[in-house]
């Protein structure tokens, strides 16, 4: 039975938003609501909190995970990102590695179990992520690099872009540390609700999710009693 662990990375000084991977977030902390999360799904055998900040590792601590304290290096924006997934895939001891980012509070149990058991039981892709669909108008350096504007469709039918939301992904340890990359050569995507694709990166994201999170969970808790 291979093992399958759940990387939790946090890093000591996020730069947006000041210590929004600990600071308070709808009575809690985003760092022990993915905790929290990530022990109900079924098929984690291990919880790692992968991080530069000894609060992170009390915390982890304190719920009952393991910990692994980075090195100052792959905390710093001297580190590309290659080089942290490989770094992760490096210090991780697990078979298959399941990335699962703080600031992805909305993705559901069941959608990591899907994911879960899709990625055990498909040969056919290397690794498996979330991601969510895209329908703008877009452009880059000067020019639409998804419609004709002088045939412009309507917005419901553009094509379906997909585009990486991070909410949870799972790859190899091997494949990880090969392509120095969470996203293999062979994809799996699974596409995500709005509210589940929601990315924490601006001071304007924590504050809506921190809404977001009250009305659809907390409160839904409360009237389950």
């Amino acid at each position: 039975m291979k093992k399958i662990t759940a990387v939790v990375p946090i890093r000591k000084g996020s730069q947006r938003v000041v210590d929004k991977n600990l600071r308070p977030f709808a009575g809690s902390n985003l760092l022990a609501i993915k905790i929290e999360n990530l022990k109900r799904v079924r098929g984690i055998d291990e919880i790692i909190v992968n991080t530069d900040s000894e609060h992170a590792i009390e915390i982890a601590q304190e719920m009952g995970v393991s910990f692994h304290r980075r090195e100052d290096y792959y905390a710093s924006s001297k580190c590309t990102g290659s080089e942290f997934f490989e770094h992760l895939g490096l210090v991780t001891d697990t078979d298959i590695f399941a990335y699962c980012p703080v600031t992805s509070p909305f993705i559901k149990i069941e959608t990591m179990e899907a994911a879960i058991s899709m990625f055990k039981e498909e040969n056919e892709f290397d690794c498996l992520s979330t991601v969510s669909v895209i329908k703008e108008f877009m452009w880059l350096d000067g020019k639409a690099i998804n419609y004709n504007p002088l045939n412009a469709p309507n917005s419901q039918n553009l094509p379906d872009i997909e585009a990486l939301n991070f909410g949870f992904t799972l790859i190899n340890k091997s494949d990880l540390i090969r392509y120095r990359n969470i996203i293999g050569k062979t994809p799996q995507f699974i596409r995500t609700t709005d509210i589940e694709a929601i990315d924490i990166d601006t001071p304007l994201d924590f504050f809506v999710a921190e809404q977001i999170y009250i009305k659809t969970i907390i409160e839904a808790k409360n009237l389950l009693g």
